[in-house]
């Protein structure tokens, strides 16, 4: 049944999610109308999370590398070339911009178990999500790879960077989205355009939940005093670091939001003191307000500590933009 058929017969169409964490992705494509079959990830965390909230969707716990795919398609239900969307974002450590860019870093490799599987599965369509840095400076030559490693397993490939806050994610988190297309549909992949404006914390954090509070340790309450709410640049943060306790380790990873201007980029860890801090300037983020940051809906679950939880919202793809990602999709690709 092709894709048209299966869509216009009200079926739901299918995607399998590899590097699938605690669910960000899967939330934007059940929002989207899609069906998921099977979600692949390695982190008992993250594979707990994930069951939590898709208790319905088969769950590979394990390493990629280990996933043949023959076994893939057969926990999925699927033969080759049936499956709709083969959805993945490896992991992203080598080519962040926030890290030192090695070309040759074994984090970058696991994009090829990611090919691997593509060329085994033959989805319609794939979409791979990454950090912005694989497109800046020496990585150049990493991303190219990587799009020509995916055009040679049989797709039109295309890659453009996305900014989540266009897409009803009050936070502002580029990345890059490559979507193909399998070569015998004859249709070029495209992205979504922006869609809405950009959302402030004053209006996400609108009737939010109340949440554990962590408090500001008192020398960082008094570098806020010398911080500039909304301005992200290291410079002003480092300045006020260094009038207040003499040294700037940190300030690149502590941030003050404003009310008034989009969230900065939710980060994966708050190492010692660093964090994102609430506009009122006492204390950091709650977990429900960067659940509002990041689109997750105010009832998702998560498990474990402050620490767990963090991990698991910075790392997630925001719902809310593989949700319009997932939409044109849907309409422009696997409708015609």
């Amino acid at each position: 049944m092709s894709a048209q058929s299966a869509d216009s017969n009200g079926n739901k169409p299918t995607v399998v999610s590899t590097f699938a964490g605690c669910g960000g992705s899967s939330l934007g494509y059940k929002l989207a109308g899609f069906r998921e079959l099977l979600a692949v990830e390695w982190d008992d965390n993250a594979v707990a999370t994930f069951k939590l909230n898709f208790p319905d969707v088969p769950v590979y716990h394990g390493d990629i590398a280990k996933l043949t795919g023959a076994e893939c398609m057969r926990l999925a239900g699927v033969k080759s070339g049936e499956l709709d969307v083969f959805d993945g974002s490896p992991p992203c450590q080598g080519f962040s911009t926030a890290g030192k860019r090695k070309f040759d870093d074994p984090r970058n490799s696991l994009f090829k178990e990611y090919a691997r599987l593509i060329r085994e599965l033959q989805p319609r369509v794939f979409i791979m999500e990454n950090v912005t840095g694989m497109v800046k400076g020496c990585m150049k030559q990493a991303y190219l790879t990587i799009i020509k490693t995916l055009r040679d397993c049989g797709y039109r490939a295309k890659g453009a960077v996305l900014n989540a806050m266009y897409f009803n994610v009050p936070q502002s988190r580029e990345r890059v989205i490559i979507i193909g297309v399998r070569n015998d549909l004859e249709i070029e992949p495209s992205h979504p355009k922006p869609q809405t404006r950009p959302i402030t914390p004053r209006i996400a954090f609108d009737n939010c939940p109340d949440g554990e509070i962590k408090l500001l340790p008192d020398w960082l309450r008094r570098a806020t005093q010398y911080m500039q709410p909304g301005n992200y640049s290291e410079v002003p943060t480092k300045k006020a670091f260094l009038k207040v306790k003499g040294k700037s380790s940190g300030s690149i990873n502590t941030k003050l939001l404003s009310w008034n201007r989009v969230s900065c980029t939710l980060v994966k860890s708050e190492i010692s003191d660093t964090g994102i801090i609430h506009p009122d300037k006492k204390r950091y983020l709650t977990i429900p307000e960067m659940k509002r940051l990041t689109s997750f809906p105010d009832d998702y679950s998560f498990i474990g500590d402050r620490k767990n939880i963090v991990s698991r919202i910075g790392n997630s793809v925001p719902p809310n933009l593989m949700r319009a990602i997932a939409e044109h999709i849907r309409k422009e690709i696997l409708r015609k």
